[in-house]
């Protein structure tokens, strides 16, 4: 969805405030990130970037678990970065936004991103500024909620721009027509089994590969 305002950034600078509580982790976002680190493990790129990083959990269970030395964090709220910079000093971690990457083409042997692309407002245009900053053959892993039936996506689009901070889930086909319109070959979609909330709302992880 292209046509959604910005998000502000003040909302995740206060979410950065939970983001880390054990309960969100246990049962929002480490079941995805272990998927993710599962998929990663396969090819070991050397170069990788983790957009919407938030506050650099999954950056640094990267470098930790998979020996990757080469690693940057980006995410657009200074707060989650703020956090991100004072737990692991050591892993450079840029503020800037999905649609404008400030770096250079060809500069990733991987791209990750997970529960952050559904806030990104031109996610096209997002998945463009990926590929032409991955290097020939590499991979962009994105993790999110993709519905079953895009009346859902339409639905939560609606309600949270009245809410002041829209955000849109594509279905899992819609993700894989989005990923080809960049120039992506998609090599797989799978479902992420998370406790409570995944059956009603799924999250899948979409791989491609440049």
């Amino acid at each position: 969805m292209g046509d959604s305002s910005n998000p502000k950034a003040w909302f995740f600078d206060a979410w950065s405030r939970i983001y880390d509580e054990a309960l969100v982790q246990r049962f929002v976002y480490r079941p995805v990130h272990d998927v993710v680190l599962e998929e990663l493990r396969g090819e070991r790129p050397r170069r990788i970037l983790d957009l919407g990083c938030g506050t650099g959990l999954l950056t640094e269970r990267i470098r930790r678990e998979l020996g990757i030395s080469s690693i940057v964090g980006a995410d657009f709220s200074p707060g989650m970065l703020q956090q991100a910079s004072r737990k692991y000093p050591d892993i450079v971690w840029v503020r800037a936004s999905a649609l404008a990457l400030p770096f250079a083409e060809a500069s990733f042997d991987a791209i990750t991103s997970t529960e952050a692309f559904h806030w990104f407002p031109d996610q096209s245009a997002a998945l463009r500024e990926c590929r032409r900053v991955l290097a020939p053959h590499g991979r962009l892993l994105v993790a999110l909620v993709n519905p079953d039936f895009e009346a859902i996506g339409n639905a939560t689009l609606v309600l949270s721009r009245l809410a002041g901070q829209p955000f849109y889930w594509p279905t899992a086909r819609h993700l894989r027509s989005m990923l080809e319109g960049a120039g992506l070959t998609v090599e797989a979609q799978r479902r992420v089994f998370r406790p409570i909330s995944g059956w009603l709302l799924p999250p899948v992880l979409s791989v491609a590969r440049k």
